[in-house]
């Protein structure tokens, strides 16, 4: 027996495409800004200390509470040569996000530039599967957006709920989606504990394998934990 409409599925990995949408665009504006504070965090004197106190006020601002900030400074329209654009809620949650993955590439670009400096080049390609690992991240707090009516994966979820008649069916459709995500969580972990051993066995060992990615999971989560 099925407890769902007939088009929510379709509809569920539609909006799901929103929650990819927005963590890429929110990780690409984090290495747009991510990057050049690591670069200058790499380099002594006032500019680096500016940098490294920058990077630590992006880190500790709260993403939910950022979003919430910037859904009532940012205008909900903008006039263009007369024309008035509306400003949908999605950029509001690809800024909140952006800012704790511009802190997350600077700490992770800055240690591969000083591994790079050290000639440890297998050390310092572990930052691509940090980025696998930020995305993965970013989509799962991309849901924060059906607070401010993103309409993703949550929103659609929640929808549902509301139309099915009895506590058991909405219990069950929210285990399932739990899972979903979950699932999909535990697939990208694996993928980037082998992307990390692939890049950086041969030169570091095992252990120290094993050591990074437990580290970089942690810092990783940080994003969801505060969020």
């Amino acid at each position: 027996m099925t407890i769902v409409s007939d088009g929510f599925v379709l509809a569920f990995l539609q909006s799901f495409l929103i929650n990819i949408w927005v963590a890429a665009a929110s990780l690409l504006l984090g290495l747009a800004i991510g990057s050049p504070l690591a670069w200058l965090r790499n380099r002594a004197g006032w500019m680096g200390l500016s940098s490294a106190t920058f990077t630590a006020i992006l880190r500790a601002a709260p993403t939910f509470v950022v979003m919430f900030f910037l859904l009532n400074v940012i205008p909900d329209n903008i006039d263009i040569l007369g024309f008035s654009l509306p400003i949908p809620n999605v950029l509001t949650l690809v800024l909140a996000l952006s800012i704790y993955a511009a802190a997350y590439v600077s700490d992770n670009l800055l240690d591969a530039l000083r591994h790079m400096q050290r000639g440890s080049q297998s050390a310092a390609l572990l930052f691509v599967p940090n980025m696998l690992r930020a995305f993965i991240v970013l989509v799962m707090a991309s849901s924060t957006g059906a607070a401010i009516g993103v309409q993703e994966a949550v929103t659609t979820t929640l929808r549902e709920t509301d139309r099915l008649s009895t506590i058991g069916s909405r219990i069950g459709l929210v285990i399932a989606v739990i899972l979903f995500f979950a699932s999909l969580m535990q697939v990208a972990r694996f993928g980037a504990r082998w992307l990390t051993a692939f890049l950086s066995a041969p030169a570091i060992g095992p252990a120290a394998v094993a050591m990074a990615t437990t580290e970089q999971t942690e810092a990783a989560e940080l994003v969801v934990r505060d969020a």
